[in-house]
């Protein structure tokens, strides 16, 4: 059975959500694979388009291992997990800085696809794969701050809404959204006026 994220599975009247299965890993830790198996992949293709393919299998086996080492320490007054892991393996990523840095000056240098007719703008963040990354949104994200950078593909790559990037990180819900201006803005101006985030404003508000 697919498990869409957030969503927690139901038997009989037992709500089985992220917050479930790690409280009950605390005794029986068998109960933790519930996690991998809802969330693994979403990492590894965060992990994938941040650090490329190669490093990504290690990077999400790492953040999985971690939040095991961690999960007495989990609040589980909240049911999704997301937020929690994503922010565990932006934190792994952040030893990874001059290789994340490297690898979009890399994909900055490679020429555009010889067949490709939509605008900049319609190749949103969001919807950028490991290869689909344009020369030019790599050059953009190269040139954001770690900081920023890390608040802006939390949102688009990660697709968590401000107050779960907020826990993700562990800062005020202000401070993504003063970290997200600031990235959108740098963006928007190296792309020559196209904001490749704004679609996503609404649902950063749900």
């Amino acid at each position: 059975m697919t498990v869409e994220p957030g969503v927690p599975l139901r038997t009989g009247q037992h709500a089985q959500s992220d917050a479930w299965s790690i409280e009950r890993s605390r005794d029986e830790p068998e109960q933790f694979a519930a996690l991998y198996d809802r969330h693994a992949d979403a990492v590894h293709r965060y992990a994938a388009r941040r650090l490329g393919p190669e490093a990504a299998e290690d990077l999400m086996a790492d953040t999985f291992v971690t939040a095991f080492k961690q999960r007495h320490r989990y609040d589980l007054t909240r049911d999704d997990a997301r937020p929690w892991l994503f922010g565990i393996a932006t934190n792994l990523i952040g030893r990874h800085r001059r290789a994340e840095a490297r690898r979009f000056k890399a994909l900055a240098q490679l020429p555009a696809p010889v067949s490709h007719d939509e605008p900049v703008a319609d190749r949103a963040v969001a919807r950028a794969g490991a290869e689909g990354i344009r020369s030019d949104l790599a050059a953009a994200l190269a040139g954001l701050s770690a900081r920023n950078r890390d608040v802006v593909l939390l949102v688009a790559w990660a697709d968590l809404n401000y107050e779960e990037a907020a826990q993700a990180l562990g800062v005020p819900v202000g401070t993504v959204r003063s970290r997200l201006h600031r990235a959108r803005s740098t963006l928007r101006e190296a792309l020559g006026g196209s904001d490749p985030t704004a679609f996503q404003e609404a649902h950063a508000h749900e």
